[in-house]
């Protein structure tokens, strides 16, 4: 799969940060040495920590290039470090691991939690944020758009991610792990200036499994197509703009 682009995500950059400072704000009262913030990206995130625990060592984990470059060149104080997170290790116990919109990308959560909760220390946190979103239009409209005669023969291969478990489910890989456990959803309403807009925020994450089985000309033409279909789904509201519906779970579980 072709590598991340920072400058394509950093576009909504503000929205996206929005819900890891909101993950912060529940965990910012605990005392942290150590922490990871595992699928950095382009270090919006990584910065929040830095800014809430300045004296702590932090680690940055991405499997992008691109993204840990860019983290580097936003942060070059702090660590980072180029890994797949599902394999992850740390060399010593943590006191948070922070993963602020990454996990929903891979799957067997029921495997990757406890052994994400076998990194922290006694009484450290894992705090996760996840797009919780495949049952919203803007997500239906892609897979309804690869099925069209002109895209279905080149969409054969498409792997898009896999629906999250339900909050009962994770609460029992948390609790079973040994944590203490809270769980929370909000839906976000954010305000787009136009669907062309909403094509350009998914261009840079949900739509990613189906563009990158395309060359960059017919990339071009599949976004148009999916950006009408969105025409019909999102329409005006009264001063012009367009409300995106972006719903997102929230984990945070303390090892006892």
């Amino acid at each position: 799969m072709a590598d991340w682009q920072p400058e394509l995500y950093r576009r909504f950059e503000a929205e996206r940060t929005r819900p890891a400072a909101e993950l912060l704000a529940r965990i910012r009262h605990h005392v942290v040495f150590r922490a990871v913030d595992l699928g950095c990206g382009p270090g919006n995130s990584t910065q929040l920590l830095h800014q809430a625990w300045p004296q702590a060592a932090i680690l940055g984990v991405d499997h992008s290039a691109a993204m840990i470059a860019e983290a580097k060149r936003r942060l070059p104080q702090l660590s980072f470090y180029q890994a797949d997170f599902t394999d992850w290790q740390a060399e010593e116990a943590v006191d948070l691991i922070f993963a602020n919109a990454a996990l929903q990308w891979v799957g067997h959560h029921e495997r990757l939690l406890p052994h994400l909760i076998d990194q922290l220390a006694d009484q450290g946190i894992l705090a996760i944020q996840m797009p919780d979103n495949l049952d919203q239009a803007y997500h239906r409209l892609m897979r309804e758009t690869a099925l069209l005669p002109q895209w279905r023969p080149k969409m054969s291969a498409v792997r898009n991610r896999d629906a999250l478990p339900d909050t009962a489910a994770y609460y029992d890989m948390l609790a079973g792990a040994g944590c203490s456990v809270d769980i929370w959803r909000t839906t976000y309403y954010h305000v787009m200036p136009d669907v062309e807009s909403i094509a350009a925020w998914l261009e840079s994450t949900g739509l990613r499994p189906f563009l990158n089985l395309l060359d960059e000309n017919e990339r071009q033409a599949f976004i148009n197509d999916y950006t009408a279909a969105l025409r019909w789904e999102y329409p005006q509201q009264a001063d012009g703009n367009i409300l995106l519906p972006y719903p997102r779970l929230f984990l945070v579980a303390q090892k006892r």
